[in-house]
């Protein structure tokens, strides 16, 4: 079992929300054992934990609430805090929305790894799935199986030049995810945004912030990938399943997905009990000079 982990000191993060357009705050703050992953809305003076109860939204982002306070876009945070093997941590912030700083998660991966990660002197149990699961959905296809390590594999399409069918499989870890995983940003279509300004998204994206695509190419900077957006999936994916609350042992496939259907998959998951809490006791253990 991996140990538990939070962050060495406190780090400031701040940047436009990408559907709120507004400016937020966030400091992500190191946290005792089995705290867990909280987000604080300093405003409200409301705590709220990113698991899978307090999901309350999925319209093209991932929302978690309490009562009516919501923390929107949490996904690319949470990716990064899962990969770096982070499960105590409080995220405490000025506003509803997790800046998006320019669509990737690579201002977070840089922050984290600039702060440092402590590990701390407790384990944590691994989710390990123990069982085929099919969710199936209109076009959507997901699927979790037995695997040693922990993989992701992800299939788009989209009726445009640039993308059309990308498939993409990675095992994940510090490398994959940083090297081919966290540059990989959000992406949207030209003609979709006067539908999302008027129901109330994508108040701040622009082209410093989101890959934007017309009916031919890309408008505004060149794309970081050929197939950035089958990886920025991979990175969506990865977010939301961090919400299960544990390190995964388990081949994740995705066809055609998006944060609703990978909500709905988790849940499936949960329910069918195609898993187990792998705990291994640990036996002459000795506390490390630089464990917290």
């Amino acid at each position: 079992m991996p140990f538990q982990k939070t962050i060495k000191k406190e780090i400031l993060i701040s940047g436009i929300g990408i559907h709120t357009g507004k400016k937020i705050n966030i400091r992500l703050i190191p946290a005792q054992r089995d705290t867990g992953i909280v987000f604080y809305r300093k405003d409200k003076d409301l705590s709220i934990k990113a698991k899978l109860p307090f999901i309350v939204d999925t319209s093209f982002a991932t929302t978690i609430g309490i009562d009516g306070v919501k923390i929107r876009t949490i996904e690319h945070l949470l990716a990064t805090i899962y990969v770096f093997g982070i499960t105590n941590l409080i995220v405490e912030i000025d506003g509803s929305e997790v800046p998006v700083l320019d669509g990737s998660a690579l201002g977070f991966v840089n922050a984290i790894t600039n702060a440092g990660i402590a590990k701390q002197s407790k384990t944590m149990p691994i989710l390990k799935i123990t069982k085929p699961l099919i969710y199936e959905e209109s076009h959507v296809r997901i699927i979790a199986k037995p695997h040693k390590g922990f993989r992701i594999g992800y299939k788009i399409f989209y009726e445009h030049p640039l993308i059309m069918e990308q498939f993409l499989s990675f095992e994940i870890n510090e490398q994959t995810f940083i090297k081919d995983i966290a540059p990989a940003r959000t992406f949207g279509f030209l003609k979709d945004i006067q539908y999302l300004l008027k129901n109330g998204f994508a108040k701040g994206g622009s082209l410093e912030n989101a890959v934007v695509l017309d009916e031919k190419g890309t408008v505004g900077s060149p794309l970081r990938f050929k197939d950035e957006f089958v990886r920025h999936k991979i990175l969506d994916a990865l977010g939301d399943l961090s919400l299960i609350g544990y390190p995964l042992q388990g081949h994740f496939i995705f066809e055609k997905g998006g944060h609703t259907s990978h909500i709905k998959f988790i849940k499936l998951l949960i329910e069918s009990g195609y898993y187990e809490l792998q705990e291994e006791p640990y036996f002459n253990f000795q506390l490390n000079p630089q464990t917290v």
